[in-house]
């Protein structure tokens, strides 16, 4: 059977799931206490679980027992009323055999007699009923009345006369006998039925009824008995088992706890460990992985703050022989002119150096105050706009000399929102930077868009692309995604780490995505309002979505 296609239409099992999922009962179940409590309990669970399978097996069984003991009872019941029929026929035939009676009322006389001890006589096996009727004999000079009981009229069938007439043997048969005379409820019968021959009357059919009440009746005693037996069982064993699964599962409770405490923080949660089966070894093992992980963070978070440390140290350590340079490289600057060839070339890459050097330094100061936790954000409304515009003026000569061009497409309506201006346009820079140093001559789009509760900023190159692998490393500090390239603007690669921290301090999101061959595409997303949440998206990260 071929698989059905992603976008076929669901058909009417998916529409009613999906109708029961969605309605208002099925809701209020699914997140009612009892609902909570089977989902988050596993002896709950289990003892559901093995409540439903008894049933199951219960009623199995019970039908199974019923069936056989129903059919055992029946069988052995059919064999003594079969026995008992035979003797009353015998005896029946013999007082026939003997009688002298000569005429119809004489011969009426032995019938009803005969009929009356055979009901007499065979009370104590059930019997309940004797019956005559007339064969259809042609050798018979007498004809006398047939011997019926109006409270079994019906209950021999036409069948069953055909069989006893056929046979010239004992036929019987199952039947339903009125339970008593006016009641419509019946109860199970053997209707036991042999021809006999009367004298001078011919071949008549004799037949007795038995009844099964009091078969029926220990039957249904003897499963009321089972299943009053089968309750305590029932309620008792998931009970059991609930209890002992709870104390099983115990040192998992134990241990589930202490590891929600450890992912929270709380380095020191530990497992009590007593005994020495499975559940123990278990908890030991666990503390062991807590104690080794507690001892692991702790290290890397001394040598996380140890780099921090150096970092900050380093930066704030350079900036004073970075200023005196700076001052001598300004005067040798200035005075390039009246130097020869190769001292003004030498005073360009002075000059050149200098700036990058200065740049770094600035760079690893803002990225040390990111983890001093010291950067603080000083919002303005301003329209994203001409900040825009001022980022794309500013390199200009950049993109000319890369042969890329750079278009802006922005809506007419303001993309205002509370930012830091400073921060903003420092994340902008990074990104057209960036975009233009991968474009290849290919055209860089910088797309803005505004919502309700955000503002947005893509900026998207057609350059080389990237692969998943690179995406996902590209905010990471000092990643370069292909160090083999020829980069015509420095860096740290600290620019992106940056700009995520920029974008976060505004409570904003700042995501990457690219292609090999297709470019790359990076989206700035900002609350128009500091800190507040975000509701939608004004632009797609992909021009496609």
């Amino acid at each position: 059977m071929p698989e059905p296609r992603p976008d076929s239409p669901p058909g009417p099992l998916d529409r009613l799931r999906d109708r029961i999922a969605s309605s208002r009962l099925w809701r209020s179940a699914a997140s009612s206490r009892p609902a909570r409590a089977v989902r988050s309990s596993l002896s709950v669970r289990a003892a559901i679980l093995v409540g439903l399978v008894l049933v199951v097996l219960g009623t199995v069984f019970a039908l199974l027992s019923s069936s056989l003991l129903r059919s055992s009872v029946f069988e052995s019941r059919r064999e003594q009323i079969l026995d008992d029929a035979s003797v009353r026929f015998s005896a029946a035939q013999s007082l026939f055999d003997q009688s002298t009676a000569t005429t119809t009322d004489q011969v009426q006389e032995a019938a009803r007699q005969t009929v009356s001890s055979i009901r007499s006589s065979a009370a104590g096996a059930g019997a309940v009923s004797v019956v005559l009727l007339r064969s259809q004999d042609p050798t018979a000079s007498l004809r006398i009345n047939q011997i019926v009981d109006q409270a079994m009229d019906g209950v021999v069938s036409d069948e069953m006369r055909r069989a006893v007439v056929g046979s010239g043997g004992a036929q019987w048969q199952s039947i339903a006998i009125p339970a008593s005379a006016g009641s419509s409820a019946t109860e199970p019968g053997i209707l036991v039925g042999m021809q006999v021959r009367l004298p001078r009357a011919g071949a008549h059919e004799l037949y007795i009824v038995y009844s099964l009440a009091s078969d029926q009746s220990q039957v249904d005693t003897i499963l009321s008995v089972l299943a009053i037996a089968a309750i305590p069982v029932a309620i008792g064993l998931p009970v059991g088992v609930s209890w002992m699964l709870f104390r099983l599962l115990a040192p998992v409770r134990r241990t589930a706890s202490a590891a929600q405490e450890i992912s929270a923080g709380d380095l020191s949660a530990r497992v009590p460990a007593d005994g020495s089966d499975e559940m123990a070894h278990l908890s030991r093992a666990f503390n062991d992985m807590a104690a080794s992980l507690q001892s692991k963070i702790n290290e890397y978070d001394e040598l996380s703050q140890l780099q921090q440390r150096f970092v900050s140290d380093v930066s704030h350590e350079l900036r004073t022989p970075l200023t005196t340079i700076r001052m001598a490289d300004s005067v040798i600057w200035d005075n390039r002119d009246s130097l020869d060839g190769g001292a003004k070339r030498s005073a360009e890459l002075l000059h050149e150096q200098t700036e990058r050097m200065e740049s770094m330094l600035a760079d690893l100061l803002e990225i040390s105050r990111y983890d001093a936790r010291s950067a603080l954000l000083d919002p303005e409304v301003t329209d994203l706009r001409p900040l825009v515009a001022k980022v794309v003026d500013a390199h200009v000569d950049l993109a000319e000399r890369n042969r890329v061009p750079v278009r802006v497409r922005a809506p007419r309506e303001r993309c205002a929102a509370e930012i830091d201006a400073r921060r903003i346009e420092r994340v902008l820079r990074n990104l057209l930077v960036n975009a233009v140093e991968h474009a290849d001559s290919t055209p860089v789009d910088i797309d803005l868009g505004v919502g309700p509760t955000s503002v947005a900023v893509r900026v998207r190159d057609h350059g080389v692309g990237m692969t998943p692998e690179v995406a996902a490393r590209v905010f990471d500090r000092f990643y370069r995604a292909d160090t083999s390239r020829v980069r015509t603007t420095g860096g740290t690669g600290l620019g992106l780490a940056i700009a995520t921290e920029d974008v976060a301090l505004h409570g904003g999101t700042l995501a990457v995505r690219g292609e090999p061959g297709r470019g790359a595409s990076f989206l700035m997303t900002l609350p128009r309002v500091a800190g507040a949440p975000i509701e939608e998206q004004p632009l797609g990260l992909w021009e496609e979505d």
